[in-house]
Formats: C-alpha cells, structure tokens, sequence
C-alpha cells in the first residue's frame, strides 16, 4: 500500500517548489561528487584555519547531499524550505534516513547564514558542521548506490 504524501509535501508540489523530474537519477552522481568536493574543500579550509568558509563549504556540501536524495526519487527542489519537507516526507517518513541530518541540513543553513551575512561562526560550529557534512554524504552515497548513474 503506498503511502499518502503529507499537506506540507503537496503544498510544496502545488506551488512548484518540488517538482517532478524524471531525470533526476541520472544527476545523483553529479550531485554526490559536488557534495564530495565541497567537503573536501571543508576539510582542508578547516584545518588551515578558516572557521568562516570552512562552515559554509561544509552546508553545501550537505545541500547536495540533500540534493542527490532528491533526485535519486524523481524530484527537485526550488526551496530549501521544501527540500527539507520532502527529505522528512520521502525519506524519513518511510524510516530510510535518520533525522538528525535533515535537522543537521537545518542547522547548517542557519549557520552557513550566520557565518556568511553576519561573520558569525566557532570553531565548535565549524567542526561540528563538517563532521555531518561528513555523515551525511556517506549516507546518501548508500541511500542513492542504485541510482548514481553517470551523469
């Protein structure tokens, strides 16, 4: 029995911030190696120092993670509000993936945000973020391992 999608998913999907796209799995790889690349860039930003960019590689990094996720389903997203809602709905609900990472994807926003507009950021901020940059892209290389095609 399928599951019925949440109000929050489909208003999402009436306002056209989530969209059908069939396509989607052949963008997984590409998405994986961009989250790949930016937690790299994290990694080495963080050990010479630089807390600040560090933070902010570190959410793009979970940003296509995320990202990847979406389109292993067949969706994209024009929203990180509604990228959020659909990681809850399609992945969550159905008890694929923990939560602690889309509040982790939360909580990076906010600060990559801090960091970036208002130079606000900590060295606790920073390592805590790239550590789930980490976490996360490992496990939406497992969740996508069927659909990472090339791109």
């Amino acid at each position: 029995m399928e599951r019925k999608l949440g109000p929050e998913f489909e208003s999402c999907v009436k306002s056209g911030r989530i969209r059908r796209f069939s396509p989607g799995p052949t963008f997984v790889a590409g998405e994986l190696a961009a989250a790949g690349q930016d937690l790299d860039e994290a990694r080495r930003t963080l050990a010479a120092g630089g807390l600040k960019w560090a933070t902010i590689q570190a959410y793009y990094s979970m940003f296509h993670s995320a990202r990847a996720l979406l389109y292993a389903k067949g969706f994209r997203e024009r929203s990180h509000r509604c990228l959020v809602i659909a990681l809850r709905e399609l992945y969550v609900g159905p008890r694929l993936l923990e939560l602690e990472f889309v509040e982790g994807l939360e909580a990076g926003k906010t600060l990559r945000e801090n960091a970036d507009y208002y130079s606000r950021f900590s060295e606790a901020g920073s390592h805590k973020t790239v550590e789930l940059a980490g976490s996360f892209l490992a496990r939406a290389r497992t969740l996508t391992a069927d659909s990472a095609g090339p791109m």
